[in-house]
């Protein structure tokens, strides 16, 4: 095969040795040194796409957008099919993280998604809202996994309230991979339904609404259930992190895992937090399962806003419902 006039042949054993040892070096964090051997491969085989596929991924793992985006674009111009390369994927996600909209979209219909405006010219941000799916933050470390909106191929909005360990809050946007790592079932209506579970890359919007922690006394799940229905028709947020957020191993998190009753949006619909040899609920609940009136939950809420939301629930029914303890956590 011919590729602008010359004899496209298979990779030379010095372009494999680099390659094979330039990726040995990114499993152990060694990207710098990495990044001298896929140079050096792509010196060596500047004709072949896999070169710029190859430096186009490391600039990805170093958040190194321009570069990626720059040796991401070289990866597909070489491309021998039409639609489907991972080549595409990764510009897709450089172009979403440098807030290249006209590439984004171009990057997304070229791998073979159908992208609402990808005629248009224009630089207005996706609008894809691929419905519900996961997202693991932190997933080098601590890592939890919350629910989100999937606004395109590359971005979740966090719809949970995360722990403060995950330094996230909720409606935050955060940039994530394609490939997902572990899987979500949930039962609507005796009907179960599969989402994937997608790393975290970076932070792409921040949010300014402050995640808080209180203590508080709800006789029944009515009760709590009118907490969080306050918070949400204020425009915000609360969650019983006690029932709604469970520990698990770092393998369970990865693998397919039941979320119980749930669309993979609603405030219930567990999310994990993965500590290795920590596997286990969090919820408080009492012997044989009976509900627990102390709840740990978590707000996110303006701080001009969040007590009055406390005092406005427990007005409306002082018999049953107290808190204490409130806290700003992140």
């Amino acid at each position: 095969m011919r590729i602008f006039g010359r004899v496209r042949q298979r990779p030379s054993t010095d372009w494999r040795l680099a390659t094979n040892r330039a990726f040995t070096l990114i499993d152990d964090g060694r990207y710098d040194d990495a990044d001298a051997l896929l140079t050096r491969a792509a010196d060596l085989e500047p004709w072949l796409s896999e070169s710029w596929f190859n430096l186009a991924l490391l600039h990805k793992f170093r958040h190194d957008w321009e570069q990626a985006r720059s040796a991401g674009l070289r990866a597909v111009a070489l491309l021998e099919k039409d639609a489907g390369a991972p080549d595409w994927w990764n510009v897709g996600i450089a172009a979403t993280a440098l807030q290249d909209w006209p590439l984004a979209r171009r990057a997304w219909q070229a791998y073979g998604l159908p992208v609402p405006g990808a005629a248009s010219i224009g630089d207005e941000p996706l609008g894809m809202d691929l419905g519900g799916a996961a997202v693991r933050l932190s997933p080098e470390g601590e890592a939890e996994v919350v629910w989100g909106r999937r606004m395109d191929p590359a971005r979740i909005e966090i719809q949970n309230i995360p722990l403060p360990s995950s330094g996230r809050r909720w409606g935050e946007v955060v940039l994530h991979d394609g490939v997902p790592r572990g899987e979500r079932t949930t039962m609507t209506g005796g009907v179960a339904s599969v989402y994937p579970v997608f790393d975290e890359i970076e932070l792409w919007a921040p949010s300014a609404v402050p995640t808080w922690v209180v203590l508080i006394e709800a006789a029944t799940e009515a009760d709590r259930d009118a907490l969080e229905q306050l918070a949400a028709d204020a425009g915000y947020a609360a969650e019983d992190w006690s029932s709604s957020v469970r520990l698990l191993c770092r393998a369970c998190s990865e693998s397919r895992m039941p979320s119980d009753e749930g669309d993979g949006t609603a405030q219930h619909d567990p999310h994990d937090h993965s500590a290795p040899g920590r596997p286990g609920p969090l919820g408080h609940t009492g012997p044989g399962g009976l509900w627990s009136p102390e709840r740990e939950c978590g707000l996110a809420a303006p701080g001009a806003l969040v007590r009055g939301l406390l005092d406005g629930w427990v007005a409306d029914s002082p018999d049953s419902r107290e808190w204490r303890d409130l806290e700003e956590v992140c």
